[in-house]
């Protein structure tokens, strides 16, 4: 009888993230202001040929190593981060091969991990999302193949010290090194220019955040080219579509719309901290476009009382660290009105232990 690999069977299924999300969704991390005019009007001039034929990537991907300061060869475009990672993840993890990351953090490096047949390392952060840089590096050994690290990190917003990933980099030579800078825009910190350095490095971003391209599915992975040419082994040749490719150049070109994102959401960020902070609600620094903040026993009450309200918010209570714990992206100006107006109300049905 056929049957799946076991390590492909022992990966939990991803829950459908999407199924009925309506009103103000600030669960998923989006930019809900949208993206650049540009491209909604690039969107408008695509022709029937744009659709019918097959894409072409090369020419985007030097468009978009020009904009990180890299050679074209050091590029790859992917069908969003997730497939940067599944890429990644295949070309250098094998069974006997150990995968080490911080907990908690992007649940797509265990389940990568898990089907290439690797061992999954996870190193435990404490309660206070501190970078565990030196418990990480203490686990390094010969058998760790691949070590990956979000920066930001996602759920929590936390930002590994530089100093830190060098030390990482220097003491696993034999280990590919992601450093998964998605949320890049609203921290301003990168690992990019360590690439002539370091030749087991990788970094990945995605236009799925402040570019507010999330439906498009466009990211990208850098590293070496001597590296980067055995993963485009494994790359589907057109994995990233037409329409994405039409409009990743319109986004790159229209900076002053991603600064402008990323300013109403480092302003709306303290704002959503202040709001928490009245109530008693603990909040931890965060460089990315969310918060996360402790609702203890009632995060799941929350989460489902918001939902009543038409605003959807991610319960994390699950996650490593993270019990009580809700991660809220930042919207609008306008959606963090609403958010605000009925919190209170949330607090109050949930029984939430502050007078509010």
């Amino acid at each position: 009888m056929l049957r799946a690999r076991d390590a492909v069977l022992s990966v939990p299924q991803i829950p459908q993230l999407t199924s009925g999300r309506s009103g103000i969704c600030l669960d998923l991390n989006e930019n809900t202001a949208g993206p650049s005019p540009r491209v909604l009007a690039r969107l408008r001039s695509l022709t029937a040929a744009d659709i019918s034929l097959y894409p072409e990537r090369a020419a985007v991907e030097a468009v978009v190593a020009k904009h990180l300061g890299v050679g074209p060869q050091e590029v790859l475009l992917t069908n969003g981060v997730d497939e940067a990672i599944v890429l990644l993840f295949s070309t250098f993890l094998g069974p006997g091969d150990d995968a080490l990351y911080p907990v908690p953090t992007f649940p797509m490096y265990p389940i990568c991990a898990t089907a290439a047949g690797a061992r999954t390392v996870g190193i435990a952060t404490d309660r206070d999302f501190r970078f565990p840089a030196a418990a990480l590096r203490a686990a390094i050994s010969p058998q760790t193949r691949l070590i990956a690290v979000a920066n930001p990190n996602n759920p929590t917003g936390a930002l590994a010290p530089r100093k830190e990933l060098l030390a990482i980099l220097e003491a696993a030579p034999h280990s590919a090194v992601l450093v998964d800078e998605a949320y890049y825009e609203f921290s301003g910190e990168t690992m990019l220019g360590e690439l002539p350095r370091f030749p087991n490095l990788f970094v990945a971003r995605t236009f799925s955040k402040a570019y507010g391209l999330a439906a498009l599915r466009v990211g990208c992975l850098v590293g070496a080219a001597e590296h980067m040419d055995a993963v485009r082994r494994l790359a589907p040749p057109f994995s990233v579509n037409s329409v994405a490719l039409a409009c990743l150049p319109e986004a790159l070109a229209d900076q002053d719309h991603v600064s402008a994102c990323v300013t109403a959401v480092k302003r709306e960020r303290a704002r959503l901290d202040a709001a928490f902070s009245k109530y008693g609600i603990r909040t931890w620094p965060s460089h990315g476009n969310f918060v996360l903040a402790d609702l203890g026993k009632w995060h799941a009450e929350f989460t489902a009382e918001l939902a009543k309200d038409g605003i959807h918010v991610r319960d994390r209570g699950a996650d490593p660290a993270c019990a009580g714990c809700v991660r809220i992206t930042i919207g609008t100006s306008a959606e963090m009105d609403r958010f605000y107006a009925v919190l209170p109300g949330v607090l109050q049905r949930t029984g939430w232990h502050v007078a509010v």
